[in-house]
This record gives C-alpha cells, structure tokens and sequence, in this order.
C-alpha cells in the first residue's frame, strides 16, 4: 500500500539521507537475535511488546531499556556491551540489504547527494554498507556521539529521535532541511527527521493510519512502483530552483 498526506509526489528534493537499519539493511532481525542473546545470557525474560519498544532506539538506549525492563539498571552497561558485540558478529556473518534498497540507492547516486543518519555505531553502518558494496554512495554518513566523546565546544549529535543526526545529514549535503528527503522504516527515525524539518518516505509494511501519516508517503519497499515514478519524474539537479 502506498499513501501520501502531503503531496509530496508535486516537490522533489535536493538531497536524500538514508536510514541505514531496516531501511538499507535488513539488520532488524539481528538486533532482536542479539537482544535476545543477551536476555538469555543474563537470565532474564524479556516483557511482552519489548522488540517494538525497542526499534530504531539507539543501541546504549537500548541496553539501559533491557536493564529497566529487568529491573536491574546496575547491568546497563554490560548489558549495552553484550548486545553490541552479539549484533557485531552477526551483521559480519550476515550482512543483507532490504528489498529493493541498493537499486534504489544506486538510481539516485550522482544525482543528488546521499547520507546516511543512523543511530548505529559508525564502524557497524560502514562495515554493513561497504560489504554490501553501497558505502561508495554516500558522501556523508551522521551517527550520535558516543557519550563523552566530541571534539572542542562542538554541541553533541544526540540519537534519534531527536533530530540531530538528520538536521546535521541534511547540512552537510548542502541542503536546508525542508529541502532535504528523509528514507526511514521506525516512528522512532519518523519523529527525528520531522523534527529536523525534513520531509519523509516511510518504508515498510503499512502501520496503520495513525502512524503512517507521520510520513509524506509511505511504501511497503524500496523498489515499489509509485516510488520509483516519483523519483524518475524528479528534474536533474542544475534543472531545480
């Protein structure tokens, strides 16, 4: 199912930034696998819904929301530690790309300029891209600070949803925000690139109204019709105003 609530197909845009788990890579299943990896690990049983609960939540986000959920925050950090090094191994052993994601990719690269804004660590959205062999496409890619680490009195790119990661994406390809397209597949990745003032693709299966208009067109893939006639009706980029 393909939806619109902005008239999105009448505008185009000046840059694209990609959501990179669960829109490029199908690397959802490997967080669930290494969450679960870590619950087993340490005992606990994780409550009913969590998996939802935790989609497009920043990976240190997550261990201390696994820590809460089992009452015992004291493990935050080696709970966090454990699941980045399951989902790690698994991303190496397994690295694949969402239906229709690398066309789609590859039909916009040269036409306007590419980035990537994760919540994942950047040496894992780096590894995943180049072994799928679409890094080369990308000339930015925004991930948040670790805590603690950033250089000088430069203010800290914080995990979605706040918007940083996509307001930063959006600069540094050269385009203002309302200029800039948002590829995103969680409400999570939804709610940082509005808020960032990009305008948003939602990717996968349909949420249900309420949700899916938080998005200026919703598509059940990358490589859905309506998507595809909608980016080649785009004008080439000396063309656009």
């Amino acid at each position: 199912m393909s939806t619109t609530t902005n008239a999105l197909p009448d505008w185009s845009p000046e840059a694209v930034v990609f959501d990179c788990d669960g829109t490029l890579m199908d690397t959802e299943s490997h967080w669930q696998d290494a969450r679960n990896q870590v619950f087993r690990g340490f005992g606990i049983r994780p409550a009913p819904g969590f998996a939802e609960r935790a989609k497009g939540v920043h990976y240190i986000d997550c261990g201390r929301l696994m820590a809460q959920e089992a009452d015992k925050p004291r493990l935050a950090e080696e709970m966090t530690d454990a699941l980045l090094h399951h989902f790690m191994a698994r991303v190496a052993d397994d690295p694949v790309t969402m239906p229709g994601a690398a066309e789609f990719v590859r039909r916009l690269s040269g036409r306007l300029p590419l980035a990537v804004a994760s919540n994942c660590p950047l040496e894992v959205v780096e590894a995943s891209l180049d072994r799928a062999g679409l890094l080369g496409h990308f000339g930015h890619i925004v991930v948040p600070d670790e805590e603690g680490h950033r250089a000088g009195n430069e203010e800290p790119v914080r995990p979605k949803p706040w918007p940083d990661v996509y307001a930063t994406a959006a600069r540094l390809c050269g385009a203002a925000p309302r200029r800039a397209l948002a590829v995103e597949d969680s409400m999570t990745g939804i709610e940082s690139a509005r808020r960032a003032g990009l305008r948003v693709v939602g990717v996968g299966p349909y949420p249900g109204s309420e949700d899916a208009v938080r998005a200026d067109l919703w598509v059940p893939a990358l490589h859905a019709p309506s998507l595809t006639a909608w980016v080649e009706s785009w004008p080439a980029r000396g063309a656009r105003g």
